[in-house]
């Protein structure tokens, strides 16, 4: 199982569009990403991919653009962070008992990362998945997020069907808990509200071994 490789190469479209943004946008992070928190947590939240101005700017996992707003919220209001903002590496945030990580570690074009890199940076999910304790929960921020999990058990689809705030128990004791993703669209359609987040974390935190 690979450990985490900040200067991964392994996708050559990824890879050629973090040069570009390195070359537009100097400061930024502009790297794979990597995951954030408790090495030692139960809870670890899966989502796509970094955002352009978000994580691929500051290199923390849902910090620094709106798609994080809600998470963090959320997360220090059922007691898995210390501060409801997540806005640089250097802010002092802390995560209790949780830690964040993404399907895919680099900025895709469009957001938008094809299946051969899903498949591609599994094997990053596949070694973070080898680590959890048993009876750990995984909350899948949306379908991509949710079928990388599966792809990193070697389960199929067809079995563990996505649906915002669905519970699915996997091998080992692992369960897996589905919500819509925190971006920008889903909170301002109202797909994905401040009641419908909070409600698929506390299901996740009532998994969780006292």
């Amino acid at each position: 199982m690979p450990e985490f490789n900040r200067d991964c190469l392994a996708c050559p479209r990824l890879a050629s569009h973090l040069a570009r943004v390195r070359d537009m946008h100097p400061r930024y992070y502009a790297r794979p990403v990597p995951p954030f928190g408790d090495p030692k947590a139960r809870l670890l939240i899966v989502g796509l991919a970094p955002g352009m101005h978000g994580a691929n700017r500051t290199g923390r996992p849902f910090t620094g653009d709106h798609a994080g707003i809600l998470l963090y919220e959320t997360l220090h209001k059922y007691g898995f962070a210390s501060s409801p903002q997540s806005v640089h590496v250097r802010d002092g945030l802390v995560l209790k008992n949780c830690r964040i990580t993404n399907a895919v570690k680099c900025l895709p074009p469009g957001n938008k990362p094809v299946p051969k890199e899903i498949v591609t940076c599994n094997a990053y999910l596949r070694a973070e998945l080898t680590t959890l304790p048993p009876k750990s929960v995984l909350l899948a921020l949306g379908t991509v997020a949710h079928d990388a999990v599966l792809r990193a058990f070697q389960l199929k689809r067809t079995a563990y069907k996505f649906a915002h705030g669905s519970h699915h128990s996997l091998p080992g004791g692992i369960h897996l808990v589905d919500s819509y993703h925190c971006s920008r669209y889903n909170t301002q359609t109202k797909r994905l509200t401040t009641d419908m987040f909070e409600g698929v974390v506390r299901k996740a935190k009532a998994l969780l071994p006292d």
